[in-house]
């Protein structure tokens, strides 16, 4: 055989090797499957890059003389010591820092107070996208902060610190006070938090498509804007610790939403 039948031949008994591996694994019970996740990857790997692979005819041949190739190439990179750790810390590292700078740009990111329809008019729909890309991580943020400080019954104290924090007050009241707007006819938001609500400009009435109307429960919601308009009075009183009063949020859980607008059913017609 020439050099390319040989190296054909091996990365063929390698891929029988790693099928009938794979046959076998497929009959262990799942902790023994675990067991040999790493192995079974690796040898992937190893028949990939064999497929590429151009040994010599003596290198060829003599992996070719083992009945088992491929377990003893794995056999020999297992002995071997990479440098696998230090990607995986660089990879850690390398995607806080870009974390770290999309928080940033997030943060730097201005609250677009017009209309798609005016920015195309005028030019700005760079700085328009921005503005929703930023509400839309702001929602997901806020709904993620819900879900993480509220046990069933409370929702913790500080449910919204880290949102304010990486979003910033103003866009944290704007993505609250926009879906509650959309959603006025909903009782399970306090008369008082609808009235704020109205306070607050809505620039884009199409938010719904924009995609950042939050899905959280309206009741636990409502206590999350009371802790937003809270932080909203402390930093406008400089310290000032004003708290508005709060209803349970188990009680608004209790609540029934009406019905949302409510069609008067249809006078049937006799029949002709």
């Amino acid at each position: 055989m020439n050099t390319n039948d040989l190296n054909t031949a091996l990365y063929e008994k390698m891929a029988a090797e790693q099928d009938k591996y794979r046959d076998w694994l497929k009959s262990q019970p799942p902790a023994e499957v675990l067991n040999h996740a790493y192995e079974y990857t690796v040898r992937e790997d190893i028949v990939m890059a064999m497929e590429e692979l151009e040994l010599t005819d003596a290198q060829a041949q003599a992996l070719l003389d083992s009945p088992t190739p491929l377990a003893d190439v794995y056999r020999y990179f297992e002995k071997l010591e990479t440098g696998y750790m230090d990607v995986i810390r660089d990879s850690i590292e390398n995607r806080a820092d870009d974390a770290c700078k999309a928080q940033a740009e997030l943060r730097k990111a201005a609250i677009y107070p017009h209309s798609a329809a005016y920015a195309r008019e005028h030019g700005e729909l760079e700085q328009y996208r921005a503005s929703n890309h930023a509400n839309f991580q702001c929602k997901e943020a806020i709904e993620a902060a819900v879900r993480e400080h509220f046990d069933g019954m409370y929702l913790s104290h500080d449910a919204a610190k880290s949102v304010i924090e990486t979003y910033g007050i103003d866009r944290v009241a704007l993505v609250l006070a926009n879906t509650v707007q959309l959603q006025d006819w909903d009782g399970r938001y306090s008369r008082r938090n609808k009235e704020w609500a109205k306070t607050i400009p809505n620039y884009n009435s199409n938010t719904v498509r924009c995609g950042y109307v939050l899905n959280s429960h309206p009741a636990v919601l409502d206590g999350f804007i009371d802790l937003v308009r809270e932080e909203q009075q402390r930093s406008h009183t400089q310290g000032e610790k004003v708290q508005p009063p709060r209803t349970s949020v188990r009680e608004k859980l209790k609540q029934e939403p009406p019905a949302r607008n409510p069609v008067a059913p249809k006078k049937r017609e006799p029949e002709r």
